[in-house]
């Protein structure tokens, strides 16, 4: 009799069906492109790690510029008109590259894949998105050889390094601004839109007069930002960044951020242009790689506040899934909080809702963006409270927040569909509940939540036609208590308030018996 043993070469090409078939490959390439699914930590470098030498820096601060204690906590400031800046702009705790080259086994031991940076360009405030000059780093964090060392150490733990890029704007102290303002000869009048019919002289940014906007149709403006060999967005590149996040891209443009995406692409095939994007995300895709979406960021929130529905939240995931398509998503990132919002603690001080809200973040299509702090709990409302220092003092198994956010990040490293999975949403009538899955039912991973204050029973609907009948699960966030079984793709479910449940399938033989004989 001929042997039909099934050997493990095989069994892909012998079990897998059509929609298998062309999906071949899909996932493995998903998984070889670092842009996927990355964990992405954030950093303001000069609220990260104090500089070792505080006392040789002083100088850097001039006056009105105050140099804080790093237990001080950021607080509003007066309007200084002779600038037009807030004074809180220029309060500063003395970070700088070189220091924060000295936490970067903090950042990898998280589970980070990605560190990335606020502006380091030259300029006056402390966030840096006034620029005076793009390609000199700003003296209180370093110079561009603090540059290639951050990114040599940031490979060398076998992360990634993006930059932010602030290219709708200037600082209204840059010398081409100044120049421009002075002369109506200057070579870099057109690089401004100036006149008397905007305020302070010159269109500036959302009304502030310290961020002059650029005039992105002038060719010289768009040679100095991307298209030169030696432009702001490839010289960077050379010097070992791998990627840019890109300042207010909305108003870059379609075409500008489709030009600014191929001049990355061809200076550094692999790298990442990833637009802060706060529009629908549908129809930005090619012109960027990926979004910072904020369209599932507010669904994720306004589901754990109790201000929207689980059906309709499960709607409106797949809806955005659906039009923005799985590839760039996959590639976006997804954030709770960052630089320009209320820290997380702060958005949801219920510690049931802002756990769900992370679950959430972690298990959705996209790359987290985890906002330096927030993963010790550390809280902050509007601008500059949000911008605080990190508490290091904060870090430790004590903090459970902290402790939540390294098992949601394990989770994630140990789940390859939380990664590069396909979405899928799960039909409930109480829960937020969906599905991530790759060609492999063994890969399968059910996310489902009850984001009300009362217990819920619920029974769903798993619309995956590999997951056998009678199919066991595994609780990942509690492994060993008891979990529902499948009966011809429903599940019942009974969650407390705010419960969370995540399953995988048992897939292993049990007393050398599966029902996933001949279903990869």
């Amino acid at each position: 009799m001929q042997d039909e043993t099934v050997t493990p070469q095989t069994t892909d090409a012998l079990w897998a069906h059509a929609q298998d078939r062309a999906l071949a490959g899909v996932f493995e390439a998903r998984e070889a492109d670092w842009r996927n699914g990355a964990m992405v930590y954030q950093v303001l470098v000069d609220r990260f790690v104090p500089s070792a030498d505080l006392a040789a820096k002083r100088h850097l601060y001039p006056a009105p510029k105050q140099l804080r204690e790093w237990s001080d906590v950021p607080r509003s400031g007066r309007y200084l008109e002779d600038q037009r800046l807030w004074s809180h702009e220029i309060d500063f705790w003395g970070g700088d590259l070189a220091s924060l080259r000295s936490k970067l086994d903090y950042v990898k031991a998280l589970g980070a894949d990605v560190l990335y940076l606020n502006p380091i360009c030259l300029a006056t405030t402390n966030h840096k998105y006034d620029a005076l000059d793009y390609n000199t780093v700003s003296p209180e964090y370093g110079s561009r050889a603090d540059v290639v060392q951050l990114a040599q150490a940031v490979h060398a733990q076998g992360m990634k390094l993006v930059l932010d890029g602030v290219f709708n704007h200037m600082g209204r102290q840059a010398p081409a601004f100044q120049t421009a303002m002075s002369s109506a000869d200057s070579p870099h009048r057109d690089w401004f839109f100036i006149g008397p019919q905007y305020p302070g002289g010159a269109r500036a940014w959302a009304q502030a007069q310290n961020l002059p906007e650029l005039n992105l149709e002038n060719p010289a403006v768009r040679r100095l930002l991307w298209e030169a060999p030696d432009s702001v967005v490839q010289s960077y590149l050379k010097d070992g960044v791998d990627g840019w996040r890109l300042d207010v891209a909305f108003d870059i443009g379609f075409r500008h951020l489709q030009a600014l995406t191929d001049a990355a692409h061809a200076q550094k095939p692999g790298s990442l242009v990833v637009g802060e994007i706060w529009n629908y995300p549908n129809q930005w895709f090619p012109s960027v790689d990926g979004i910072m979406n904020f369209t599932l960021r507010e669904i994720v929130l306004r589901l754990a506040r109790g201000q929207l529905a689980p059906e309709a939240a499960n709607q409106m995931i797949e809806r955005v899934v659906q039009d923005a398509g799985i590839e760039p998503l996959l590639k976006s990132w997804l954030m709770l909080d960052n630089h320009d919002t209320p820290r997380l603690a702060t958005a949801l001080p219920q510690w049931p809702q802002r756990q769900l809200a992370q679950l959430l973040q972690f298990t959705l299509p996209g790359a987290p963006n985890l906002y330096y702090g927030s993963e010790l709990g550390m809280e902050g409302g509007d601008d500059p409270e949000m911008r605080a220092p990190m508490r290091w003092d904060l870090v430790g198994d004590h903090n459970a927040s902290l402790r939540w956010t390294r098992q949601l990040i394990k989770l994630r490293q140990q789940h390859r569909a939380l990664r590069v999975g396909n979405h899928r949403r799960i039909d409930a009538a109480k829960l937020l509940a969906f599905e991530r899955y790759t060609d492999r039912a063994a890969d399968t991973v059910l996310v489902l939540v009850n984001p009300s204050a009362s217990a819920v029973k619920d029974t769903v609907m798993v619309a995956n036609s590999k997951l056998m009948n009678g199919t066991a699960w595994r609780n990942l966030l509690a492994p060993g208590q008891a979990t529902p079984r499948l009966v011809a793709g429903l599940v019942d479910v009974e969650l407390p308030p705010f419960g969370m449940l995540v399953l995988a399938p048992q897939v292993e033989p049990v007393n050398g018996y599966t029902p996933y004989k001949r279903v990869q």
